[in-house]
């Protein structure tokens, strides 16, 4: 599990290397919060522009690490270089790239006073690279160099709302990368209001992308971290974040999909905790990620999505997902609308196109689609009226969770009544589940028992004509689960057939 490190600027380029340019930002795009698909995962990130990587990559191929006696002098030089003070602030950072500097950095006596005058100082090119040798403090492994840089958080949180945007940008990326540095760190940005910082910079920098998605990392890592979770969300809930975050979710097809993935986690993470979801819902959060995954889903059966665009297809799932699980959505009947059932045919889409590079976006498509036709006549409707039931068999011979999942949603529509069941049958049902019933997986048999119990408690009929293609897989049910309640829905399945077939003998 891991995240991209680097995120570059999107700094001026001639148009010679503008395609190769944007040819590298999408492979770091397509990599980029990959490891979040499974599980939450806090992490920290540099921000470089193309010339600063080429120097990162020299930097880290020779010399050996710099005694205490060197960063020492270099402090020093900072400190009394006068003109050429940008300079030696450039040496210092390429020197902090090193993560052994990091501590000998820190004990060097007055190093992070000096480091935050230049910060605070009038100097813009000085301030700039006093903000960038944070930056690679901030993403130190040790815990007391995040401590260390409590010193400059007022002035991180005050450059929030700075003229420069590349400062503006180095800021959020290095209180970002601080806030997993301990409950003091944490407890301090608190206390220094980092929420209102945050509300306030993505009001006046909505025009500008890159600091847009800063905001969004940054305001990530605070919704991971769960020790504080009562005292975040209270703040971010009343701040007005949500709206912003929302208006963010439809991509940019300039800038890329950075924003709005960002965004996009943020409010998974927030519908994750114990949040007034009513309030979510009063801002069309709903609305705005369903039409969003149907045009997604529309781009992707066309062979045009955009690379990388499972990564925002990701949370936005989730999102979805978990808003139709709560109580105030099934309170409030089907706030998708009925002219929404498109959505169906986009989770599909999902999860064909992603079945073979990214099962587990198959399983989390058809999670979705459980939850929309759990409760919902009108979705299960839907899904026979769209002939979507066809596509979901040809996913039972997957297994991680697809064919169970698939199982869940078949049942779904087979307890809504006799039609549901017929019209399942006539889709091809009963030989599917034929197959599954001979499966290794005591949970996928399971599914199908009670699926196929469904059919036939609506219509005996079903039990006949699935005698008919073959009996093995019940008679092998009910050895298997003797006295369990499997067992007896096999039993009562063989008992609808046996009154239609008393011949047939055991």
């Amino acid at each position: 599990m891991w995240r991209l490190k680097a995120v570059r600027h999107r700094a001026s380029r001639s148009a010679k290397d503008l395609e190769e340019f944007k040819h590298k930002r999408r492979e770091h795009e397509k990599a980029l919060r990959q490891a979040r698909r499974d599980r939450q995962l806090i992490s920290k990130r540099v921000l470089l522009n193309e010339d600063e990587e080429q120097e990162k990559d020299v930097m880290e191929t020779d010399g050996a690490p710099v005694s205490p006696d060197q960063i020492r002098e270099m402090i020093r030089s900072v400190q009394y270089g006068g003109e050429e003070r940008d300079t030696h602030l450039a040496m210092l950072r390429k020197t902090l790239r090193d993560p052994q500097t990091h501590l000998i950095f820190t004990k060097v006596e007055n190093s992070m006073y000096v480091l935050v005058g230049q910060l605070s100082g009038h100097n813009a090119q000085c301030q700039l690279q006093a903000a960038h040798c944070l930056q690679e403090l901030s993403q130190s492994p040790h815990l007391g160099v995040g401590q260390a840089c409590l010193a400059a958080t007022p002035y991180l949180l005050t450059y929030l709302s700075s003229p420069s945007t590349k400062l503006t940008e180095l800021c959020l990326y290095i209180l970002g990368n601080l806030w997993p540095d301990g409950a003091l760190v944490r407890e301090k940005l608190l206390a220094q209001g980092i929420v209102t910082a945050l509300a306030n910079c993505i009001q006046n920098q909505r025009f500008n992308l890159a600091v847009v998605e800063a905001v969004g990392f940054t305001l990530s890592q605070l919704l991971q971290e769960k020790d504080v979770a009562d005292k975040v969300i209270p703040l971010v809930m009343a701040s007005g974040l949500v709206p912003h975050l929302i208006s963010f979710l439809t991509p940019d097809p300039e800038f890329g999909l950075g924003p709005a993935i960002e965004c996009a986690w943020c409010l998974h993470y927030l519908m994750s905790c114990d949040v007034d979801t009513s309030a979510l819902l009063n801002h069309g959060v709903i609305s705005h990620c369903s039409n969003l995954l149907i045009t997604l889903g529309g781009a992707t059966a066309k062979g045009s999505a955009e690379e990388g665009l499972e990564l925002l297809i990701w949370p936005l799932l989730r999102c979805l997902g978990n808003l139709l699980a709560t109580e105030v959505y099934e309170g409030a009947g089907c706030p998708v609308g009925v002219e929404d059932a498109r959505l169906l045919v986009a989770l599909c889409v999902f999860s064909q196109a992603y079945l073979s590079s990214h099962s587990a976006l198959t399983r989390e498509s058809l999670w979705v689609l459980n939850n929309l036709t759990a409760d919902s006549p009108v979705f299960c409707s839907a899904m026979l009226f769209f002939n979507l039931v066809p596509h979901l068999l040809q996913l039972l011979p997957f297994s991680k969770g697809i064919n169970s999942m698939v199982l869940r949603i078949l049942g779904n529509i087979a307890c809504k009544g006799a039609e549901y069941c017929v019209q399942l049958t006539y889709a091809g049902l009963l030989p599917a589940l034929s197959a599954t019933l001979r499966m290794a997986d005591p949970d996928v048999v399971t599914l199908s028992l009670e699926v196929l119990h469904l059919l036939s408690t609506c219509s005996p009929q079903v039990a006949e004509e699935f005698g008919r293609l073959n009996i093995v897989p019940l008679l092998e049910a009910i050895k298997y689960y003797n006295e369990k309640e499997q067992c007896v829905r096999a039993s009562y399945i063989l008992d609808c057939y046996f009154h239609k077939h008393p011949m047939v003998t055991m």
